[in-house]
């Protein structure tokens, strides 16, 4: 393994790293201690999060009657955008005023995570929308103190929300996602319970499920944290701070569950060992990126799911023009690692074997061709559409996607090869289609 060379000190780099995550409760059942929880946590009159798809839901009822059950009021809000937007957060934010919550619980997918992050922000340090986020969408001021204690209850199995300090945010007027980072909005617990994976359409669970794949895989491969510059005091250390050995860690086990469990968790909504396998894997990758961050797969994502023009996936609410997250990110994926793999072949054929991937024969050349094969083999085994193509973009479609994607800045220099408009452009060429 290259862990220790891959660190090497540079001149002026970052000596050092902090992880930051909350208290962490894993299994079967578990979402009946929400209500105990939140009462240890102080919480009296509680803020339920969710989207109107799960108003109604088991799991909900279940969040609910373990809240009524510890003697903690509540109300629920139910009105989450999946895929936030400024507009929507800001109505959350709303919500969250006008009920003098001392506490927030959310249940549902990272869309309903991230509203309860962002929706806390704004009602306790109102401001332009933009203030928080870094440039060029905002004008890069940190969140100001600590929110509301938030105890998170993931749905799905994918986003890793509920373990990191940023919440993805579109924002309407420019038409693409920034994120909004803070430790300050890190949930105080994760509460994963996996059966509340049991009724996700299998269309969510590969969407999901290759997007936590991403998120390891680009956690990996990162830039070092010791090739960005070292900070003046530790307050000032970001959140995305480029691979460490902490996040290697998760992301290593993460992959090699995704590699074992992805295509049974797909296909088969009874077998409790692949889906509780793939939540885990979710909330570790979630622990990856959230103390390294993620590149270019997820900074391509944004502009693709705000530039498909007709595309509806399976199993999602029927709306116009959605690309679910993980499709967006996937999309994009071989293409970005057959590009990257020149500068840490190493690291990616690493991450491939993690994957399941044959790398026997395989030298640091073939590190890219590995990594693209493997991926493109989990979608089709999953039904991912094929490339950008799949989601109705094309060829004539890359420069256009690249100056909205160029706006991300941080992700993009998080990877490991610097990269600029043109190899943007070209990346985007090459993820027309796989097969």
């Amino acid at each position: 393994m290259g862990c220790c060379q891959y660190f090497t000190p540079t001149e002026g780099g970052a000596d050092a790293f902090t992880v930051e995550m909350p208290r962490l409760t894993f299994g079967r059942g578990v979402l009946n201690e929400v209500g105990e929880r939140a009462r240890v946590c102080g919480i009296g009159h509680a803020a339920i999060f969710t989207d109107p798809y799960l108003a109604g839901s088991e799991h909900l009822a279940q969040a609910r009657a373990s809240l009524d059950a510890a003697g903690i009021d509540y109300a629920v809000y139910s009105e989450v955008r999946i895929e936030p937007t400024d507009r929507s957060v800001l109505a959350a934010a709303d919500f969250l005023k006008d009920g003098n919550f001392d506490g927030v619980v959310s249940v549902g997918g990272g869309s309903v995570i991230d509203t309860a992050k962002g929706g806390m922000v704004y009602a306790l340090y109102p401001s332009s929308f933009s203030t928080y986020f870094p440039p060029p969408a905002g004008d890069g001021q940190p969140v100001p103190g600590r929110v509301l204690p938030h105890l998170a209850c993931p749905t799905t199995s994918g986003t890793g929300s509920e373990v990191t300090g940023l919440s993805v945010i579109l924002f309407e007027s420019l038409h693409t996602k920034f994120v909004l980072g803070s430790r300050y909005i890190l949930p105080d617990e994760a509460i994963i319970d996996p059966a509340c994976t049991a009724t996700l359409p299998s269309m969510v669970v590969a969407s999901s499920g290759l997007d936590l794949l991403s998120h390891a895989i680009e956690c990996y491969t990162a830039r070092a944290y010791t090739r960005w510059a070292k900070v003046a005091a530790p307050g000032a250390r970001p959140m995305i701070q480029g691979a460490n050995p902490w996040s290697d860690l998760h992301a290593r086990e993460a992959l090699r569950i995704v590699g074992e469990y992805l295509e049974r968790g797909v296909t088969d909504a009874s077998d409790h060992e692949a889906r509780d396998n793939l939540s885990w894997a979710a909330s570790l990758a979630g622990m990856a990126f959230g103390n390294c961050g993620t590149h270019l797969p997820h900074a391509l994502s944004y502009a693709v799911s705000q530039g498909a023009r007709d595309f509806q996936a399976k199993g999602y609410p029927a709306q116009p023009s959605f690309v679910p997250h993980g499709i967006s990110v996937i999309v994009n994926s071989p293409s970005v690692f057959r590009y990257t793999a020149q500068t840490a072949p190493e690291r990616h054929l690493e991450a491939a074997q993690c994957l399941g991937a044959d790398t026997r024969d395989a030298v640091p050349a073939d590190a890219g061709e590995v990594v693209a094969a493997r991926i493109i083999s989990l979608m089709r085994a999953t039904g991912i559409p094929n490339g950008i193509g799949g989601v109705g973009l094309t060829r004539e479609d890359a420069s256009e996607l690249a100056q909205s994607a160029i706006r991300q800045r941080r992700a993009i220099g998080n990877a490991p090869r610097d990269t600029g408009l043109a190899e943007i452009t070209r990346i985007f060429e090459g993820a027309v289609n796989y097969w």
